[in-house]
């Protein structure tokens, strides 16, 4: 039975490629943006055109009742939500930790964090009155292993993980699976301005040396979706080419 799914920041970059991959597989999506509207409708345009189910919503998934009418807009449209990617993140240039502003620090913490608690808290209760249901959410490898001048980022990561294990022993009775795909360094257009020889070097740091995709991330997603994971919650699936061993 295909399902809906919802995911956040979904764009462009992982989140694009995820719901891209949820679309093609037959599924209905909610492409949910903030700011992008332009790439979110391009995105529409192409799935559109390739005969998926897809739909737009827009919103501040860090205000909690823009989380509750994203979620509401998508029932309407779409019904139940089975499945929920908390895909939405931002991080920071590199830099010193003692560089960083309080209100930059606010900034990645609210939109990391609590926009995924918001989002997740407005779509659960209709999971559990359903008995059924799946979560991922997306944290990075720098969640798992930390990483240097990136500590609001890297704090922010490592709370997803925690999130998602809690929430999974607290759902989990529900009939709800909560698991976590923690990325490497994947290509996108966020990080397109690295030069040849960066790229380089961070191929030469991962021991499957090369860089990740889009559809890297969005396979692993699919997985812990689907009802091959459906004895599988409260993991952390690394996705960065062995960085993290």
């Amino acid at each position: 039975m295909k399902s809906t799914v919802l995911v956040t920041g979904s764009s462009r970059g992982i989140g694009a490629g995820i719901a891209r991959r949820f679309a093609k597989e037959g599924h209905r999506v909610a492409i949910h943006y903030r700011e992008r509207e332009a790439q979110a409708r391009t995105l529409l345009a192409e799935l559109e055109a390739a005969g998926c189910s897809v739909m737009l919503v827009s919103g501040d998934i860090t205000h909690e009742q823009q989380a509750k009418e994203i979620v509401l807009r998508v029932r309407e449209r779409f019904g139940f939500i089975d499945t929920l990617i908390n895909n939405a993140g931002i991080a920071l240039p590199t830099q010193l930790v003692t560089d960083t502003s309080l209100a930059d620090w606010q900034a990645v913490m609210e939109t990391n964090i609590t926009g995924m608690f918001l989002v997740t808290n407005a779509a659960l209760p209709e999971m559990v009155s359903q008995q059924r249901g799946a979560i991922v959410n997306i944290s990075s490898m720098w969640g798992v292993s930390g990483g240097s001048c990136e500590v609001a980022y890297s704090c922010s990561k490592a709370a997803v993980i925690g999130y998602t294990k809690s929430l999974a022993k607290e759902v989990a009775p529900s009939g709800i699976r909560v698991n976590c795909v923690a990325p490497g360094f994947v290509r996108t257009d966020m990080t397109s301005g690295l030069a040849d020889d960066e790229i380089a070097c961070i191929c030469a740091e991962t021991p499957l040396l090369r860089t990740g995709t889009p559809e890297d991330i969005a396979a692993a997603v699919l997985f812990l979706a689907s009802k091959e994971a459906s004895f599988i919650t409260g993991q952390v699936l690394c996705v960065d080419g062995g960085r993290c061993i």
